[in-house]
């Protein structure tokens, strides 16, 4: 069997009851049982501002030695004016200092967007990329995962589309694998 892999999940929206809330909720129920999967939560931390380096704040503490403690991050958020949202730029800036000590070097992340536009998020999903790659991550870069017209990807009780699951149950079974599993 398999060594257990733990994955931190980032979702980028702070909206209860946000659409990216619900795929990411699929994928995470698509994963092996040896995968641990523990949710940072990012509402409650203050805006990152460079002052704060040379202090101790529980909240950022808090995110950042989840995210050490992971094997891969799984990033699943919407796109807001055309770029990440403003939660998940602060948790990315928050984990990437003090400088020198950024919880991102070298480690595995994924990304998945969505959004009821036409382009799926794209543009959020580059940016994280772009972002990443600067901090030294590994990114995932196959599967690419920009759902488009998102709403249309869940059902009226919210549950995700048959046509859909399929393909996020190949997305989840390939960022096991990228995150570290060796097979069965």
């Amino acid at each position: 069997m398999s060594a257990s892999i733990n994955i931190a999940l980032i979702i980028g929206s702070l909206r209860t009851e946000s659409i990216n809330r619900k795929f990411a909720e699929y994928i995470v129920s698509q994963m092996p049982d040896r995968v641990n999967i523990k949710e940072v939560d990012i509402a409650d931390l203050p805006l990152y501002n460079q002052d704060y380096d040379d202090t101790t704040i529980d909240s950022y503490e808090r995110v950042r030695q989840q995210l050490k403690d992971a094997d891969a991050v799984l990033i699943v958020t919407p796109e807001h004016n055309r770029t990440m949202s403003a939660a998940l730029k602060n948790v990315v800036d928050i984990a990437s200092r003090p400088y020198k000590e950024s919880v991102w070097t070298h480690k595995k992340v994924a990304v998945v967007t969505a959004s009821p536009g036409s382009f799926g998020g794209i543009n959020s999903g580059l940016d994280v990329r772009k972002s990443m790659q600067m901090l030294s991550a590994q990114m995932m870069i196959d599967p690419e995962i920009y759902l488009s017209r998102a709403t249309d990807s869940l059902n009226e009780d919210g549950s995700v589309t048959e046509l859909t699951q399929k393909f996020l149950q190949r997305f989840a079974s390939d960022f096991v694998d990228f995150a570290g599993k060796l097979g069965d």
